[in-house]
């Protein structure tokens, strides 16, 4: 996810919960947000991504530790853990939580029918049953459709113009999370027509990665990293 698309989802915040509108009021109270990222351990390590996010909410008047408290939680990796930790956001009660993935917003959105969920990123939110649809979402959560599921036959029959002859191709996804696995299903589903034979390797944490190996192709040798395969 680039730094570009985390900012964008200060537009679907805008629409979604009310500090926007109260942000020239500079009001007394403290206002709190949360937010629920699943691929990062700490505030250090995602401030990439969490630097234009504060600097967007600076933008609109609201400044972390002066009249806004921003709750962190994060799965660094780990998708069992986001139940728990949108569950431990929900109930400190802030007026939105930001998430960052499909599992996260799935998360949260289970967490709280009633809190607005805003969603930095979703490959398919209406197929992970976030929205009912882009043009009328519904429910309390909104935010940012990468809709990266749709592209995965395309990415496959451009590896197959890149790689004359290729015939094997492994795809890395986690079983736990609903983009990966329609991603998986697309690329499935092109693969017959380009004569390549899928082998998914299912990977639910990085712990389960192990040091890459030599998958042969007729012209070239491709590194890939391979994984527990799925049951």
């Amino acid at each position: 996810m680039r730094r570009r698309e985390f900012i964008t989802l200060l537009g679907g915040a805008a629409a979604a919960w009310p500090l926007a509108a109260r942000a020239q009021q500079a009001p007394s109270v403290d206002r709190r947000i949360g937010v629920l990222m699943t691929g990062f351990s700490n505030v250090e390590a995602a401030r990439p991504f969490l630097d234009p996010f504060h600097r967007g909410l600076r933008e609109l008047g609201w400044i972390e530790g002066q009249n806004l408290i921003i709750e962190y939680r994060f799965a660094a990796g780990k998708l069992d853990l986001l139940p728990q930790l949108a569950s431990e956001l929900a109930d400190l009660r802030p007026e939105v939580i930001v998430t960052e993935g499909s599992p996260a917003a799935q998360a949260a959105k289970k967490a709280s029918s009633t809190i607005a969920v805003v969603m930095a990123a979703s490959g398919d939110p209406v197929g992970a049953g976030l929205v009912a649809s882009l043009n009328r979402p519904g429910g309390n959560v909104t935010g940012l459709a990468l809709l990266s599921s749709d592209l995965a036959g395309k990415r496959l029959q451009l590896l197959a113009e890149i790689v004359p002859g290729l015939a094997h191709v492994a795809v890395l996804f986690n079983p736990a999370n609903s983009t990966g696995v329609l991603a998986l299903e697309q690329t499935r589903s092109a693969a017959p027509s380009l004569k390549i034979e899928v082998q998914p390797i299912a990977v639910r944490t990085p712990d389960e990665l192990k040091p890459p190996v030599m998958i042969q192709s007729n012209t070239a040798s491709w590194p890939v990293s391979t994984g527990r395969a799925a049951t």
